[in-house]
């Protein structure tokens, strides 16, 4: 019998698709560094992010640092940027969003949360609108390990207080989740409503799963 729901963030409950977005080549210009530089430099400390290592903040003033450009007012203008951009995804959602968190409510069931994130992702989660719906919320960045790591799925169901058998996973399939959840006995499915084709989203539809077109279908799951 499933007892809670648990879900991915990005690309799941929210998308980085549907509002504007402040990447590494908007702070290069803002920075007034070379693109080709500045994403590099970035790129390289995704790891660290994610797992709590480093804050964007530090990685940003250490960048500047390094091409000798940095000033305490860019520091703060790319900071305030990227925060602001990241806090917009959550205008942006699907409208069956709030209504099937709502149901799920309703029905009695547990949500969790469990997302790769970096510090300012983590930052805007916790004071979104969704953030109160969630009994677990388990961030990479807090808890210094990632999806695929099982641990962080553990760390979830000690939180809930369920076993692997009474959860359903909902994800849009990144970072192994998927496959990951269905190893761990799991119900799962493939969040498919933000995948849209043209998009360079992280993944596609994936074989073997069973794939949701809108929110609300979560409730047929149960």
């Amino acid at each position: 019998m499933i007892k809670a729901v648990i879900f991915d963030m990005y690309e799941t409950l929210v998308t980085l698709f549907e509002s504007p977005m402040y990447f590494s080549k908007d702070m290069a210009k803002d920075a007034e560094i070379d693109p080709t530089i500045f994403k590099e430099a970035w790129t390289k400390t995704i790891s660290d992010r994610t797992l709590g290592l480093i804050t964007y903040e530090d990685v940003i003033e250490k960048i500047m640092k390094d091409n000798d450009c940095f000033t305490q007012e860019k520091l703060l203008l790319l900071s305030k940027k990227r925060t602001e951009c990241k806090a917009e995804v959550f205008n942006h959602m699907n409208p069956e969003i709030i209504p099937m968190l709502n149901a799920l409510k309703e029905k009695g069931l547990k949500i969790g949360l469990i997302s790769n994130c970096f510090s300012e992702e983590a930052k805007v989660i916790k004071e979104s609108i969704l953030f109160p719906y969630f009994d677990a919320v388990i961030l990479s960045f807090d808890e210094k390990i990632c999806k695929p790591d099982t641990r962080i799925f553990s760390r979830c169901l000690e939180k809930m207080n369920l076993a692997e058998d009474e959860c359903l996973y909902i994800g849009d399939g990144g970072s192994q989740e998927l496959e990951t959840a269905a190893s761990l006995n799991m119900k799962t499915a493939q969040a498919a409503w933000y995948l849209k084709d043209g998009y360079e989203q992280p993944v596609s539809r994936l074989d073997g799963f069973i794939h949701l077109e809108n929110p609300m279908e979560v409730l047929k799951l149960i």
